[in-house]
């Protein structure tokens, strides 16, 4: 029987119970290549609040899922190198099809497929020729675990801070106790949220980068959305 591709383009920033499901289904039926976007300006990778996680994190994260399966692969070829806008417009831009081709460079197969559960994506994954399959929305999305997170380093540096005034002597009022206190109780219960909806590996992944998750957190996010792309500020004109 003839061997089927199957390509996987996605952010995985971070990797969610969702990804691991979504390749885990695709390698029963096909050989996965899966390809965490890169976004490069002077051969620097740039990261955002939306971007956080650099690739060789997130290829760590997929490794600690599905390091050992020889049919699934994790590979940088979904880069783009600065100036990014000069991939715009989608399907009308001469760079958008040699990102294409980067992409399909090490896929071995003849015949393969590519999987998103958006709509939108699917079209243009349609007009690319890259044959996507009908599939369903992720369960859980990057964007609510990094939300989380987020939320969750906040209220941690919150209470660090009032340990520290603390310490020093300050004095604080009932009321600003009392807030503490209930930030304390938020960041629980955002810890306890967004663990549920990574698997396991990666929360350790994550917990032993968490100076990342605070540096974005306290950070205004430096990314803009054109033509549903969503593309970092920093290399978008150079």
């Amino acid at each position: 029987m003839e061997k089927i591709a199957a390509v996987y383009l996605a952010h995985l920033n971070p990797v969610t119970n969702s990804h691991e499901k979504i390749i885990s289904q695709l390698s029963k039926d096909y050989h996965v290549y899966v390809f965490p976007v890169v976004f490069l300006k002077e051969g620097r990778e740039v990261n955002t609040r939306t971007f956080p996680f650099p690739y060789e994190l997130r290829k760590k994260m997929l490794l600690s899922l599905f390091n050992g399966h020889d049919n699934i692969e994790i590979l940088p070829n979904y880069r783009f190198i600065s100036p990014f806008i000069k991939y715009l417009p989608p399907i009308l831009s001469p760079y958008s099809w040699s990102l294409r081709k980067g992409i399909l460079r090490d896929v071995v197969e003849d015949r393969f497929i590519s999987y998103t559960g958006d709509k939108a994506e699917r079209i243009a994954l349609r007009f690319y020729n890259l044959h996507p399959i009908k599939a369903k929305r992720l369960e859980i999305s990057s964007s609510n675990v990094k939300e989380l997170l987020y939320r969750e380093a906040l209220e941690y540096l919150r209470k660090d801070e009032f340990t520290r005034n603390l310490k020093n002597g300050l004095n604080h009022s009932n009321h600003n106790h009392h807030k503490n206190q209930n930030g304390d109780q938020v960041s629980e219960s955002s810890k306890e949220s967004w663990q549920k909806m990574v698997p396991k590996n990666v929360v350790n992944i994550i917990m032993e980068n968490w100076k990342i998750v605070e540096k974005y957190a306290k950070s205004a996010d430096k990314t803009i959305k054109i033509f549903g792309m969503k593309i970092p500020e920093e290399g978008l004109l150079n």
